[in-house]
C-alpha cells in the first residue's frame, strides 16, 4: 500500500515513525522482503560527508556609517565576490588568500583558502574584513578594515551549487613519471594508489536513483544543522549509463543546497587543504528518503556491490578529456582495500568519511524519531534519464575580433 508524505509526517508529529538508516535497511529488505519492508519502515536516512567543492557562503555585513557599495572584498585575505548590490558578498570555498604561493608544491602548501575561512566563522572566530569602493553619492565610503564575527552578520547562508555528486571516479596515475597532485589526492605514478570519494550505500542520490523523492524543497541534514534542495546541481547529469539496478556508473546526478550557516557546527563543516591542487571544504550532508511505496524501498537498499565506479587516469584522460573508463569496481572492492585493474593489485583510500556518513545518517534518524525534523515533499523532483539533459563540454569558439 503507496503512502503519502502527509501520512509519514503526521507519523513524525506523533513520534510514531519508523526510521531506520540506509545501511539497516539492506538487513530488513534481505530478511523480510521489499513489500514487508515497505509496511513497516517509514523513512530511510542517508549520509555523505567529503570534499565539495562547489560550495561558498552568501554573507550580509550590514551598511557601514557612511554607507559603502563594496566593489572588492577579502575576508582574512581571501577574496570574496562583491558584485551583487551593495553589502552582499559570496565566499567560495576554493578561493585562495592573495599571497598563498602556487608554483611550488610542499606538504602543507594551501593550508588555508575560502573553506577554511567558512570553519573559523562557524567556530565563533574574528575574522579580518577588508572591503574598497570606488565610492557614490549614496555610498560614499571608499575603504574598510574591520574584524567581523558571524554573530555581528545579518545572513550567513552556506549556498553550495553543487554537492553530493551520485556518483564518482576512481583515481589513478598510470603515468610512470611522478606523483600528480589533484582534487582527488596526491597519486603515485604506475597506478600505486587509487582514491575514490562516495559514501556509497550510504549515499543519497544512490538510494534513491532516479530521484523520485529528492527536489526542490527537500529538507536535508546540512553541515550540522537543517537544509533544503534548491535546486538540481550544476552539471547534473542523469542520462548517463546505468546498470541493470538503475544505478549510474559515472557521476550523474547532484543538488544545489542551502541552509543557514549559523545554525551549522563543524564537526559536519571542515576547511580542507589538498597539496599541489587548492583549498575546499568537506561539507557533510544526509537526505530522508521517505518509504513511498515498495519501489523506493526496494532501490534504498542497495548494497555496495551493486554500485559501480569509473576508474580514471589522472595524468592523461582525465586533463585530456580523453579515453573512457580504464575498468568498472564495486564499491565493495574498494572498501576491500585493494582493486584489481590490468592484472595488477592496487591500493584503495577514501577521501570521504563513511563513519561520519554513518553518524550523519544515525542523528537525522534521531530527529525524525523524535519529532522534530518532518520531511519537505519537493515541489518539484530532480530532471530524471527522461529529461535528456547531456552533460556538455565548453564549445570553444575563437573570437577573432
Amino acid at each position: 500500500m503507496a503512502k503519502t508524505y502527509e501520512e509519514i509526517n503526521e507519523k513524525i508529529r506523533k513520534k510514531k515513525a519508523v526510521v531506520v538508516t540506509a545501511e539497516e535497511i539492506k538487513g530488513i529488505v534481505e530478511d523480510k522482503g521489499a513489500s514487508a519492508a515497505a509496511k513497516e519502515v517509514d523513512v530511510v536516512t542517508t549520509g555523505t560527508f567529503g570534499p565539495m567543492c562547489s560550495s561558498g557562503i552568501l554573507f550580509n555585513v550590514g551598511h557601514t556609517r557612511p554607507k559603502m557599495k563594496i566593489e572588492k572584498a577579502w575576508v582574512n585575505n581571501v577574496e570574496a565576490y562583491s558584485g551583487i548590490a551593495a553589502v552582499d558578498c559570496y565566499l567560495g570555498a576554493t578561493q585562495l588568500p592573495e599571497d598563498s604561493p602556487r608554483n611550488k608544491i610542499f606538504p602543507g602548501q594551501f593550508r588555508y583558502g575560502g573553506g577554511h575561512v567558512i570553519e573559523d566563522l562557524v567556530n565563533g572566530k574574528d575574522v579580518v574584513f577588508k572591503a574598497t569602493s570606488y565610492g557614490t553619492d549614496c555610498y560614499p565610503r571608499k575603504e574598510l578594515e574591520t574584524l567581523m564575527n558571524i554573530k555581528d552578520l545579518n545572513d550567513a547562508w552556506l549556498l553550495n551549487p553543487r554537492n553530493s555528486y551520485q556518483n564518482y571516479n576512481v583515481a589513478v596515475n598510470r603515468s610512470a613519471k611522478r606523483p600528480i597532485y589533484t582534487y582527488m589526492g596526491t597519486l603515485r605514478p604506475r597506478m600505486a594508489n587509487a582514491n575514490y570519494c562516495s559514501a556509497g550505500q550510504l549515499s543519497p542520490l544512490l538510494c534513491d536513483p532516479y530521484y523520485r523523492t529528492i527536489g526542490i524543497g527537500t529538507r536535508i541534514f546540512l553541515a550540522g544543522g537543517v537544509g533544503h534542495v534548491i535546486y538540481n546541481g550544476t552539471q547534473h547529469d542523469p542520462c548517463g549509463e546505468r546498470t541493470e539496478n538503475g544505478i549510474p556508473k559515472g557521476g550523474a546526478g547532484n543538488i544545489a543546497v542551502m541552509g543557514d550557516l549559523k545554525k551549522m557546527n563543524t564537526e559536519f563543516l571542515r576547511g580542507v587543504s589538498q597539496t599541489g591542487y587548492g583549498a575546499s571544504l568537506a561539507v557533510g550532508i544526509g537526505v530522508p528518503i521517505p518509504v513511498l511505496d515498495e519501489d523506493v524501498v526496494r532501490r534504498a537498499a542497495v548494497r555496495d556491490k551493486d554500485i559501480l565506479a569509473p576508474v580514471v587516469d589522472y595524468s592523461e584522460d582525465y586533463p585530456n578529456a580523453a579515453g573512457g573508463p580504464l575498468a568498472y569496481v564495486s564499491y565493495a572492492e574498494l572498501r576491500s582495500g585493494r582493486i584489481t585493474i590490468e592484472g595488477r593489485q592496487i591500493e584503495t583510500a577514501s577521501i570521504s568519511s563513511y563513519p561520519k556518513a554513518r553518524k550523519i545518517a544515525e542523528t537525522l534518524r534521531g530527529w525524525i524519531k523524535d519529532g522534530t525534523f518532518e520531511l519537505g515533499k519537493p515541489v518539484q523532483t530532480l530532471p530524471s534519464s527522461e529529461s535528456g539533459i547531456k552533460f556538455k563540454m565548453l564549445n570553444y569558439r575563437p573570437n577573432e575580433k
